[in-house]
């Protein structure tokens, strides 16, 4: 309650402050924004794409410089002693084998509060520093550079110079005391090259139609995997709730899913969930009423996605792209 008061009365002196490249977690601002934005500047030829990492940024932003960040627009001393306890709070969180860990604490001299309500807000303030510099040295103009960053995930797509342009990033976090993940940093060339940001893939695509290329945008492997591993959780084998609830709760994984990748080239992602779902959902119904055989003639796909209250993937809404993929076909010979 404390964190959500505190945001409530800094967020809109920092939004003042905020540049447009910045989409994570800020007020009337969306990851499907920054999509877009990031779709339409390959459309508009900017292909050349710095696909940056940054290592553990969350954990990693220095409290000293962070809170020299805070004291420039906040004058109030007991609001920025209140930020400087939250940011010293020691965390209890399980550690990759599962074990609890202890981080944080009074002699922590970085990272921000995980899971605090406070934190994305912390991490915009620290972020902004790095796009000053991109503004304040022109890389937009002299490169033709598009910056689009959310929360700890940025690309740069330029028209020319990406190698530069991720030499001065590189140089910039260094300097405000972060670090490039270098294992998964690099510049793609979208036109023969994808890449993923925010949960998508994109890069060339080729219509199955008409089979002209076009800069495309759609759910990435990982993501398809996301919500296929989610739905076999939904269905495992232990699972004896009533179906009105297994069903209910598969609906709104699926919706949720469906919600946020729902832009770009769908179709054939959608039929990839689709099919996977119907197949999980009738090798479970054959389990539970144990159907000898495989159960398709018991648990057709019309009674799956029908009667059995099923949510069929490729029915659900999609958005619109915020500009025409301009296609290119192949020539002739």
């Amino acid at each position: 309650m404390v964190q959500t008061a505190a945001k409530l009365v800094i967020e809109p002196i920092f939004e003042a402050d905020f540049d447009e490249a910045a989409y994570g977690y800020r007020p009337r601002r969306s990851a499907h924004d920054a999509i877009r934005v990031v779709h339409k500047a390959l459309d508009d030829g900017r292909t050349e794409v710095v696909d940056a990492d940054l290592s553990q940024y969350f954990d990693t932003i220095p409290h000293a410089a962070l809170m020299t960040c805070l004291a420039r627009r906040i004058s109030d001393g007991r609001m920025l002693h209140l930020l400087k306890g939250w940011l010293k709070a020691p965390v209890v969180e399980p550690d990759e084998r599962g074990a609890q860990r202890m981080s944080g604490g009074k002699r922590a001299t970085r990272g921000t509060p995980q899971g605090g309500v406070v934190s994305p807000l912390l991490a915009n303030i620290y972020m902004h520093r790095y796009i000053k510099a991109f503004r304040r040295y022109g890389l937009d103009q002299q490169y033709g550079a598009q910056l689009v960053t959310y929360a700890d995930d940025l690309v740069v797509l330029c028209r020319q110079g990406a190698h530069e342009v991720l030499e001065k990033t590189r140089d910039w976090m260094g300097s405000i005391g972060l670090a490039l993940n270098e294992g998964k940093t690099r510049v793609r060339d979208a036109r023969c090259e994808s890449f993923d940001f925010l949960g998508y893939t994109f890069g060339p695509m080729y219509s199955p139609r008409t089979s002209g290329r076009y800069n495309g945008a759609r759910p990435s492997k990982k993501a398809i995997a996301s919500i296929k591993g989610a739905i076999r959780k939904q269905l495992r084998n232990g699972n004896q709730a009533p179906w009105a609830e297994v069903v209910s709760r598969l609906n709104r994984t699926v919706r949720g899913w469906a919600a946020y990748f729902c832009y770009g080239s769908l179709a054939k992602a959608r039929h990839d969930v689709q099919l996977h779902l119907y197949h999980s959902v009738r090798r479970f119904l054959r389990r539970r009423h144990k159907v000898a055989g495989p159960g398709y003639r018991q648990f057709p796909v019309a009674a799956v996605f029908g009667e059995l209250g099923v949510l069929a993937v490729d029915r659900l809404p999609r958005l619109a792209p915020a500009h025409a993929a301009r296609e290119t076909r192949p020539r002739a010979g």
